[in-house]
């Protein structure tokens, strides 16, 4: 006959429950100084995610595509002056101002000291060679806007004038690339 398998001794529990234990108390109200203290940390920490990282004197480097879409160091198409300039085929304001940086390109594209990189955001190779023809094969891309956030780039158009690998100047929106004063701001920069 077989037999039955004892039940397991019952094993009393590792915590004991408390009989006549106090309800627990609620928690305090932070004081006034407390509550201060919670608010400045929590606005610090709000300025180190959202502030502008780009603003830095230092121009921020990466990786862009090319045409191709092989990665291209930023870095590689920087002279000692050079025009960084964020647009898109979709920014209307973006292709009004075209013209006028193609002339300041064309007018200082003999400098050896001088380039103005293009970089196009969220946009492919054919989509913006109807815009710059035989200048598209110069362009580089930034699909995702990683280098154009890097900048602080937030909207199209902004370029930066970088000198010796510091953000000199910022333009936003759409600018008059003939207007005699920004020509002088980079005439001020190349030397000789």
């Amino acid at each position: 006959m077989r037999r039955k398998a004892a039940d397991p001794p019952e094993t009393p529990p590792l915590i004991a429950p408390l009989a006549d234990a106090p309800e627990p108390a609620p928690p305090e109200k932070l004081g006034a100084q407390a509550r201060w203290v919670v608010a400045a940390v929590a606005v610090a920490a709000a300025a180190v995610l959202f502030w502008p990282h780009g603003d830095a004197a230092e121009a921020p480097g990466g990786f862009l595509l090319d045409g191709d879409g092989r990665p291209q160091p930023l870095a590689q198409r920087m002279a000692p002056v050079t025009l960084v300039h964020f647009w898109a085929t979709w920014c209307p304001p973006c292709i009004t101002e075209i013209p006028a940086l193609e002339r300041l390109w064309t007018d200082l594209g003999d400098r050896p000291d001088f380039e103005v990189v293009m970089v196009a955001v969220d946009d492919t190779n054919e989509k913006v060679e109807p815009f710059v023809g035989d200048r598209a094969a110069m362009m580089l891309y930034d699909p995702s806007w990683e280098v154009a956030h890097r900048y602080g780039t937030r909207k199209l158009p902004e370029t930066y004038l970088v000198v010796g690998g510091r953000v000199v100047e910022r333009w936003i929106g759409a600018q008059n690339w003939d207007d005699p004063k920004i020509r002088r701001t980079i005439d001020e920069h190349l030397t000789g």
